[in-house]
């Protein structure tokens, strides 16, 4: 299976110029990373587009933070 959290982290480090130490399960997008909501659904895109998933806005709500994508996006794909 494709390594998930080593490629949700890339998509973070290169959309948004962050180091990949400041990425953590815990790390909240917009607390911790400093995203802002159009950085948000780009990176959102940028994960539909990467994992060929579809993210409802409902549930791109419920992302706060990396752990809760890679979980999500774990889900999606197994299906």
């Amino acid at each position: 299976m494709q390594d998930i959290p080593q490629k949700v982290t890339k998509i973070l480090t290169e959309k948004l110029g962050i180091a990949e130490s400041e990425i953590t399960p815990e790390a909240n997008f917009v607390k911790d990373l400093g995203i802002d909501s159009l950085d948000y659904a780009e990176i959102v895109m940028e994960f539909e587009q990467t994992f060929d998933i579809r993210i409802p806005d409902d549930d791109a709500d419920k992302m706060q933070t990396f752990g809760q994508a890679v979980k999500y996006i774990e889900e999606k794909v197994k299906k």
